[in-house]
């Protein structure tokens, strides 16, 4: 066997080369659900993602003789850093062979490449920020996936316990919860109770009040928030709240984003935010590409509903509300949404496992904790 080569991203093909060998290695894994190449590109050019005003970060692939057999990102998050007090360089995108060689080269790649920085923790994987998609799948290996979480092949976390002295640090749970023909009653009759107590409402929205009237931005304002104190979090600047307007909002189904006002000023304290499952429609597609049919499977889902699914990606409520109890509203609506239109059911995104609040609410309806992704992290020698 040859050695291992780590060469750095440097052109634009290298970064296509880059992207391609999550395609290339999951290809065959009936589970893993290809993320859209155009996203995963523009994720990491420096002049697409609004997260380099704040970010730094070196792309990393791994050859043995001559062929592609890992990749890994080095990136620091400045601003996290500061929040948390913390000289940490997170390492994500690595995805590898099940070749110990080419693992350990990768990760001391990245320790290397914090130390010249001064960092003294590694931790991972991390995305550039809390709104991408974090942590290494421990359990679930064979349920299959979402787009907007990692897969990873079970001897992931076995290279992670050879690598030696990480330790875990931070667990996120998921969901799979099914929906009956009706509203749970506890959850129907909590959130009558808290509409009238505390005079909050459910909102629905038009697309020009969430695109140009201003209630996008306010509900990752609410994010701002509502994260701050979770793991890893840095606030989103105005930049990176306009893209996500731009990446989430506009193409939303109406029907599956709720919003919480309180009705004595219109303010709006809380959301949610569901799309239809493109798991399956995503495998359709040829390594993640809208051609030359790609955009049809997508199509069929987003507009007209072809799938029994949705993934609850995001929800949040300011914290005064939250002790109200208007997370109630949310999921009263998300409920009724999903029965008008057939779904059956709902992939609840990572949940820290600490989140005791939000996991006991899967408790009143059919339930199963089916994926565990966990983050590691090290002391840089």
């Amino acid at each position: 066997m040859g050695r291992v080569e780590i060469r750095k991203v440097e052109s634009n093909h290298d970064l296509k080369t880059f992207v391609q060998f999550y395609y290339d290695l999951y290809r065959d894994c009936p589970h893993a659900v290809p993320f859209l190449f155009t996203d995963e590109i523009a994720t990491l050019r420096k002049d697409k993602n609004p997260a380099f005003e704040f970010c730094e970060a070196d792309f990393f692939l791994a050859y043995k003789e001559g062929k592609v057999v890992g990749r890994v990102a080095a990136i620091l998050n400045k601003k996290a850093n500061q929040r948390w007090n913390v000289k940490q360089v997170r390492f994500g995108y690595f995805d590898f062979i099940d070749d110990l060689e080419v693992s350990k080269a990768l990760m001391d790649t990245v320790e290397q490449w914090g130390r010249e920085r001064g960092m003294t923790q590694i931790a991972g994987p991390l995305g550039f920020t809390d709104m991408d998609r974090e942590g290494m799948m421990v359990e679930g290996f064979n349920r299959l996936s979402t787009m907007y979480v990692n897969y990873n092949y079970p001897y992931y976390p076995q290279h992670i316990e050879k690598l030696g002295r990480f330790e875990k640090d931070n667990d996120y749970l998921e969901f799979l919860v099914k929906i009956s023909d009706h509203v749970p009653e506890k959850i129907m009759k909590v959130s009558q109770v808290i509409e009238k107590r505390y005079n909050l409402r459910v909102k629905k929205f038009t697309r020009k009040e969430l695109v140009s009237g201003g209630k996008g931005r306010e509900i990752f304002h609410i994010i701002n928030k509502t994260y701050d104190g979770l793991y890893g979090f840095s606030q989103l600047s105005e930049r990176q709240i306009d893209h996500y307007v731009d990446e989430y909002i506009k193409i939303a189904d109406l029907d599956l984003v709720t919003g919480v006002e309180d009705a004595t000023n219109n303010k709006l304290v809380g959301f949610g935010i569901c799309f239809p499952s493109f798991s399956n429609a995503l495998q359709k597609t040829r390594d993640g590409h809208f051609l030359p049919f790609g955009w049809w499977h997508l199509l069929k889902v987003l507009k007209f509903h072809k799938t029994n699914t949705i993934d609850m990606l995001l929800i949040g409520v300011l914290p005064e509300y939250r002790a109200k109890g208007a997370n109630s509203l949310i999921f009263r609506d998300i409920v009724l949404q999903m029965l008008r239109h057939g779904y059956v059911f709902a992939e609840a995104m990572p949940q820290m496992e600490t989140n005791t609040r939000i996991i006991s609410l899967w408790d009143y309806f059919e339930h199963e904790q089916h994926r565990r992704h966990r983050c590691y992290k090290r002391e840089i020698l």
